[in-house]
Order: structure tokens, then sequence, then C-alpha cells
């Protein structure tokens, strides 16, 4: 699906669905805006889109495979760009997934690329069949806009993941092993991912000495200062997400070790006591006091139940007195 939307500066007007073998007539003017929209296309509607404005094959090539990082190609007369948005179910086994959008941005045009549905863009372009909004800032005040609306999707990602570790933390004394295990795991997994999302877009966006990576209007740069301040934001997020669920790691794997130690030591007391009174069951059991005659039996018997009382009282009292109970 190929979509265009035109915006006619001497007109003031918004075009849909324009011929684009006349792009070179839209595209004579510098304040006019051509954006060009592809929604799950193949190679040759890419070649087509390749064609007409001449784009580079390794660009092409990189829109018919996953790129796993985000990044910005500049070429003699436009800038291709990869993004990633997120999709996140907690309830899949893939509980966060990245959906790529390709970007060329040209003087005075734009082409999106794009597999997967994604709701930034649909915004856009309702609003672009009402009003000139959009399009009437220049191609660099549309990236913005695509990619500010790509970044708002973020938060609410991060404040849910904020609510899984306060969760975790709050259940780590409750919990099987393995159960907490594998939701830390599962949670250091989508950090890592975002991370891996944000990063390089968040370096495509910064400023070097008031320089950036690409282009942009004087009158759009406080634009792109806010987009990098969010980016910012959500990398700080996740690093500071990474070292609570590490932290929290390190604390639960200690309260089992604390656990297993307070099970070892029960069980050694257990131990200590039951070896002495096995010894004396043993040796009363020998027939070793046969010579004192069977009426002295139960006498003996009483002995070895009072010694074994006896020693099991004093071995707990000296256990409590050295602090092991």
């Amino acid at each position: 699906m190929i979509k265009t939307y035109f915006y006619n500066h001497s007109e003031q007007k918004m075009y849909h669905d324009v011929d684009l073998s006349q792009k070179d007539q839209f595209l004579k003017s510098p304040e006019d805006l051509l954006w060009i929209d592809l929604y799950d296309v193949g190679n040759s509607e890419l070649q087509y889109i390749a064609k007409i404005f001449d784009f580079h094959p390794l660009a092409i090539e990189d829109c018919l495979h996953v790129s796993p990082r985000a990044k910005v190609d500049k070429y003699d007369d436009y800038c291709f760009f990869v993004f990633h948005a997120l999709r996140y179910n907690e309830e899949s086994d893939d509980e966060i997934t990245t959906v790529e959008l390709n970007v060329f941005l040209g003087p005075n045009y734009i082409v999106t690329i794009h597999k997967s549905p994604m709701n930034t863009i649909g915004r856009i372009a309702s609003i672009c069949h009402r009003n000139i909004s959009y399009l009437n800032r220049g191609p660099d005040y549309l990236l913005y806009a695509i990619v500010d609306g790509i970044t708002d999707e973020y938060f609410p990602i991060m404040d849910r993941i904020s609510v899984r570790i306060d969760e975790l933390e709050d259940e780590i004394f409750d919990h099987q092993m393995e159960e907490i295990t594998e939701e830390f795991l599962a949670l250091k997994r989508t950090i890592i991912l975002i991370r891996r999302v944000i990063l390089p877009q968040k370096r495509i966006f910064a400023s070097v000495n008031g320089r950036y990576s690409f282009d942009i209007s004087e009158e759009n740069v406080p634009f792109y200062i806010d987009l990098n301040d969010h980016l910012e934001r959500i990398a700080d997020s996740t690093e500071t997400f990474r070292d609570l669920v590490n932290g929290a790691l390190d604390t639960y794997y200690t309260i089992i070790s604390a656990k297993t130690t307070e099970t070892m030591r029960v069980l050694t007391i257990i131990s200590t006591i039951i070896l002495p009174l096995t010894f004396i069951t043993g040796l009363f059991g020998m027939n070793t006091f046969s010579w004192l005659g069977e009426e002295a039996e139960p006498y003996m018997l009483i002995v070895a139940l009072t010694v074994m009382i006896t020693m099991t009282f004093v071995m707990l009292h000296i256990f409590r007195k050295r602090k092991w109970l």
C-alpha cells in the first residue's frame, strides 16, 4: 500500500494520492512537501520508489531486511534513517518486540517505509487528511513528529516495567525460586532490548557543538532538543531499571542463600543431637549389661532414657548459650 500526501505551499492546500510520475513538478518549489508512506510493500514497490527518487541500492536493501539497530546514512541529496518502535505484550513469550521504520529524508520530501502498522504514522496521516499542520514546517518537522510519536509510546512501557520491578521487590520473600528467577530474567531481557533500541536513536539526535547528524532548520531545532531530552530520560530510566533489577536479583539470591544456610544449620543441630543418642542406644542394645541379670533390664532402660534426655537438654542449652538457636 502506497499513500501520498502533497502540501502545496503557494496554495496552502493538501493533495492526496498524487501521481508520482509528476514528482519533479511537485518538488519544484523548496517550500512544498511530498510525503510518501509505504506499508507492507514488496521489492517491486520499493524498486519503483527507488527509481523515482534515485535511492541507493544499499539503502533499499536495508529496507528489505531487518536492521538490528537505529542508524542514519547520509547520501548526496538525502538521508536514510532506521528507527524502531516497541510493542509490549506482558502475556506473550516474547513480551517486547520491535517494529522497524525506514525513512528517506530529502530537501522537500520524506518517504516512510514500514511492514507493520504504526499508530504514530496512522495518527499523523489522519490529521494530514484534514489540515496542513504537519506538512507546512518542512520535512525535518514531519520527521520530528513521527519520531516523537514513537518515543511517546516508550513511556507507558517504562511505567509498566517500573511497576513490575516494585511488585517483584515485594514478592521475593513469598514466591518460589523458579518463578522469581524467570520473571527477573524476562525483565532483564526486556530492558536490554529497550536499551539496544534507545541508545542508537539517541545518538542520531544528539547535538555535538550545536551540530546535528543531518540538516535541521533553525526554527525546528527546539523540537529536536525536546526529542533528545525525552530519549535521554528513557535511556536514564533503562539504566536505573537495570541497576534495580540486578540489585533485587542479588538481594533475592542473598535471601535464598540465607534460607539455605538456616536450613543447613537446623539440620546440623539435629544431626549433632541425634549422633550421641544413637551411640547410647547402640551401646545399651549390645547386651553389655547382661551380667547384672534379667531383672536389671527395666532399670537400665530407665538409665538409658535418663541419659539421653539429659544429654539432649544439655546440648540444647549449650546451643542457645552460643546463640546457635
